[in-house]
């Protein structure tokens, strides 16, 4: 300290009392140096202390065994480990009701600082999620979109703490330049199309649909037949030797990578051209192999990290992630062909 900056002089005073002010002067620069010293210390201790704030997070999964689901929640489950937090995992088992009051339960119990949805119908878990953040709670949206624009990766309830989610409609304009350049490259003419729904009443499958009918629009592309796979190989499979049964013609099938495995086993040796979307392990190594024509990644692991990493931020700093979509930065937009499979690597085994 630069005491001479303390001091005041006392030209009329005697040598003693100059002495005895000088010496309270500096005693009272000195305290409050101390005092800013102890506050600024008792900031940094309490941000510190809250940078490694244990945060609990709800975690509502839309189906905790499906494939696609299970490597989205082991990697929220590893950031949490890995940050000094805690997941309660609520499985609604793709019960749309039953998932609202999941919410409900998480918001009014007082056991979450946080909550990660993964809705099986956006806009029904709107007023449920308004009520959690009115509760105080950081709730952040996974993969499906909550809201009625399912062409945006955009935040659609206000003060939600992050958005990380793929874009429906993206997909299916993908996917229908996909379907395009297959009938167009394997010599498909007419090309007749099978379509595998995998919930064909949701909004998600609806908003895919559109889009890739757009997508096809003016080319040779004709869809002859749909079936429904509900995210299973087996339904896959059986919907698919319903529509080559009513339509032996059929030469393309397109849908989710665990529709097409279905139809793998369906066609047998016949000459039908597989086009999926999922990014699957086993999807990515058909294209490689030639057995799928193409595949549209997705990315559920790197969804559930980025979830909870936003939500546990959320907790201890406030801050808002807003809109994120992982698969932006995939080479060729996600688009997975023979010539750049090996640029791709599934997260989950499809």
């Amino acid at each position: 300290m630069d005491i001479s900056r303390c001091v005041r002089r006392h030209p009329s005073a005697g040598a003693a009392l100059a002495v005895l002010a000088a010496a309270l002067t500096v005693a009272a620069c000195g305290s409050s140096g101390d005092s800013g010293s102890s506050s600024s210390t008792s900031t940094a201790g309490k941000a510190a202390a809250n940078a490694n704030k244990p945060v609990r997070i709800a975690y509502l999964s839309f189906a905790v065994a499906n494939s696609y689901d299970a490597p989205m929640l082991a990697a929220a489950q590893a950031v949490a480990k890995g940050n000094n937090s805690s997941i309660k995992v609520f499985d609604a088992n793709n019960d749309p009701k039953k998932q609202f009051a999941q919410l409900q339960t998480a918001t009014s119990s007082g056991d979450y600082d946080a909550i990660i949805v993964q809705p099986i119908f956006g806009t029904g878990l709107i007023t449920g999620v308004q009520d959690a953040i009115s509760a105080g709670k950081k709730v952040v949206n996974m993969d499906q979109i909550l809201g009625k624009d399912l062409s945006t990766d955009q935040p659609q309830v206000d003060g939600l703490s992050g958005n990380v989610v793929f874009v429906p409609t993206e997909i299916g304009t993908k996917l229908g330049k996909l379907v395009t350049q297959a009938c167009q490259e394997k010599s498909l003419d007419p090309c007749k199309v099978g379509y595998l729904f995998d919930i064909k009443a949701s909004a998600l499958d609806l908003a895919i649909k559109k889009s890739f009918d757009e997508a096809i629009a003016g080319s040779p592309v004709k869809v002859v037949a749909q079936g429904e796979s509900f995210f299973t190989p087996a339904l896959g499979l059986k919907a698919a030797q319903n529509m080559l049964q009513a339509h032996s013609d059929m030469n393309l099938i397109v849908g989710s990578d665990q529709g097409i495995e279905g139809a793998v086993q369906a066609i047998g040796k016949k000459k039908v051209v597989l086009v999926g979307y999922g990014g699957s392990s086993t999807g990515i190594q058909g294209v490689a192999a030639g057995k799928w024509y193409g595949d549209v990644a997705q990315l559920p692991a790197s969804e559930g990290r980025l979830a909870a990493e936003a939500a546990i931020k959320a907790v201890r700093t406030g801050a808002k992630a807003g809109g994120v979509n992982p698969v932006a930065d995939l080479p060729a937009e996600g688009v997975v062909t023979k010539d750049n499979a090996d640029q791709f690597t599934g997260e989950w085994p499809g």
